[in-house]
Parts: structure tokens; C-alpha cells; sequence
């Protein structure tokens, strides 16, 4: 093992919680974004293996630490990263766990789900993304970045080069910390939509609230996450926290089925890149048929008839 090195004291640090291999939701836009002119650090469980989808030109620094424990590894952080610049975690769950406790343990500001940050200003998505508010950041502060928000297009060439981190710190004392009791799988009805592996969203073009009551019992019916629209969000067809976009949650599922969307830019920023999307619209040239793997061009109201007839479902309990 070796000690960490890098480019110098108040260089910008890129902190990465991994689970069992996988990178955070967004990990790897923040660590290209920030990481080539500072440091990136892995810690968790299989960290070499996270390191391996994390772009070519990086160099990461990983910690196996065990399990998930954002208050001990906060405490054990802190003396590591004392004379770094801005540290910088993604605003998925882990990230945005871990990211108060190390500000609290270093001392320092927290600015949280920031949408761009630039000369000390951050960009912040108020009221459900209805309005952006420009906050002062710290040159010091702790910040975490919404998914799928980097300023910068991922490189094709994976497989940062890695080394394992060691240093010098007693075991933490005594943190209050959530305990693993049981691993129950989501609910893909209720599950965060960020961690959705499958999700189908429904847009204007599905014409009203019915439509999404159906659609809800069809994704449940395929254990799919329902996603929408700002507009359809907006329109009160569908609960806010299935608001899919830059302003609103961002995903990045394996699985995206599109039903009535046509793609605002806005939207498409807001799915991430899914290894396999569906897409059903009457406009076979909008841009989000353009982006699918498979495009339908159809009714979307006869299609969702279809779908509810073969999956067995209806729109009413």
C-alpha cells in the first residue's frame, strides 16, 4: 500500500463512497469534471473494481473501508483531507450522506446539490427546480454535485489507473452510525427514482391523469419505477418526485421506456445514459424517438390499452 499523494495542498479532491464495486450515481461526470486537475478518492468495498469505470486519463486513489459507514469514515477523512481545496461528492444518497458529516468534521460550509459550480458561484435548483439560485461558494467548501450535471462529455476509455490508499489513523472512536439489520429489496413503487435500474416515464402526450394512474400499474406490473415529465408534474397528472430532469431527480437506469415524451434538452440531461431505451410517440422525428434503441411510432393511449391488456392490469384498484 502507499500514502497519498497528489497534486499539493489546496488541490480540489473528488470523494467517491462505492459499494461492492459500483460507482455512485454520477461518480464518474464528477471525478472527470474535478479529478484531472485534483485528486480522486474511492472508498468502500471493491474499489479497484470501481476504478475500472472511472475514465482512462485519471488517476484513483482507493480505501477499501468496509462496509458503508458515513460517520466513522467522515472522522477518519477529516485528517486527510485537512489541507485540500474543495471536496467534491456526487448527490446520490451515499454522496449526499456522507457530504454534511465530513463538512461537520472538517469545519467547513456545505453547499448541496449544486447544478454547476464556476468562480465561486454555484448554481442551486430551488422550488422542485423551479428557479435557480446563484449561492457564494468557499474555496474550501464541501459541495455535492446532482448527477448527470458535468460540464464536461465522459471520454470513451475506461480504466483509471489505481492505487490503494493507506495512512496512519487509529481506528475512529466511538460514531454514531445506521447499523445493517436487513437488506429488503426496493419496491420499485417507492424506490428513490436516482436508484431506479428501470423506470418508464410518461409525458404530455399521454393527455391526462388517467393515463398516468394506468401507467403507474403498468410499471409495477413489469417492477419498473413510474417517471414523468416536468409538464406532466406540473400539470398535477403526476405526484413531483417523478419529475425526471435536469431540475428535477436524475436517473441513469438500465432500463428507459419513454411513453408521450417528445425529449426536451432538459429531459434527456435528466436520464443519464440507460444501456437500453424504448421510446413511443406519434412524432417519429422528435428527439427523443431519435435517441431510443427501439422508436414506436403509435398511439400512446392505444398502446398503453395493449399493454394493460396483456399485463392483466386495469387504471382503478
Amino acid at each position: 500500500m502507499t500514502a497519498l499523494s497528489g497534486p499539493g495542498p489546496g488541490s480540489a479532491v473528488v470523494v467517491l463512497p462505492v459499494r461492492e464495486g459500483a460507482l455512485p450515481l454520477g461518480g464518474a461526470d464528477v471525478a472527470w469534471e474535478i479529478g484531472p486537475g485534483g485528486l480522486t478518492v474511492l472508498m468502500g468495498t471493491g474499489c479497484a473494481e470501481a476504478a475500472a469505470a472511472l475514465p482512462a486519463a485519471l488517476t484513483a486513489w482507493g480505501w477499501d473501508a468496509g462496509p458503508y459507514a458515513p460517520g466513522s469514515w467522515a472522522e477518519q477523512l477529516a485528517p486527510l483531507l485537512r489541507s485540500a481545496g474543495q471536496i467534491v461528492l456526487p448527490a446520490s444518497p451515499d454522496g449526499r450522506d456522507l457530504a454534511p458529516r465530513l463538512a461537520a468534521a472538517l469545519e467547513r460550509p456545505l453547499v448541496a446539490g449544486a447544478l454547476e459550480v464556476r468562480e465561486g458561484i454555484a448554481l442551486v435548483p430551488r422550488w422542485e427546480g423551479a428557479s435557480l439560485a446563484e449561492v457564494a461558494v468557499d474555496p474550501r467548501a464541501v459541495v455535492t454535485r446532482l448527477p448527470n450535471t458535468a460540464q464536461m462529455p465522459l471520454p470513451t476509455t475506461l480504466g483509471a489507473t489505481y492505487r490503494e490508499l493507506s495512512f496512519p489513523l487509529a481506528p475512529p472512536a466511538a460514531t454514531p452510525d445506521a447499523e445493517l439489520v436487513e437488506l429488503i429489496a426496493a419496491d420499485p413503487s417507492t424506490v428513490d427514482l436516482s436508484e431506479a435500474r428501470r423506470i418508464i416515464a410518461g409525458g404530455a402526450g399521454l393527455g391526462g391523469p388517467e393515463a398516468f394512474e394506468l401507467l403507474d400499474r403498468i410499471a409495477t406490473a413489469l417492477s419498473a419505477s413510474l417517471g414523468a415529465t416536468r409538464l406532466a408534474a406540473d400539470l398535477g397528472w403526476v405526484d413531483g418526485a417523478r419529475y425526471i430532469g435536469t431540475t428535477g431527480v436524475t436517473v441513469d437506469p438500465e432500463l428507459y421506456v419513454a411513453i408521450g415524451i417528445s425529449g426536451a434538452v432538459q429531459h434527456l440531461t435528466g436520464i443519464g445514459d440507460p444501456r437500453h431505451i424504448v421510446a413511443a410517440n406519434l412524432d417519429p422525428s422528435c428527439p427523443m424517438m431519435s435517441r431510443a434503441e427501439l422508436a414506436l411510432v403509435c398511439d400512446v393511449g392505444e398502446l398503453l390499452a395493449a399493454l394493460a391488456a396483456r399485463l392483466e392490469v386495469h387504471a382503478h384498484a
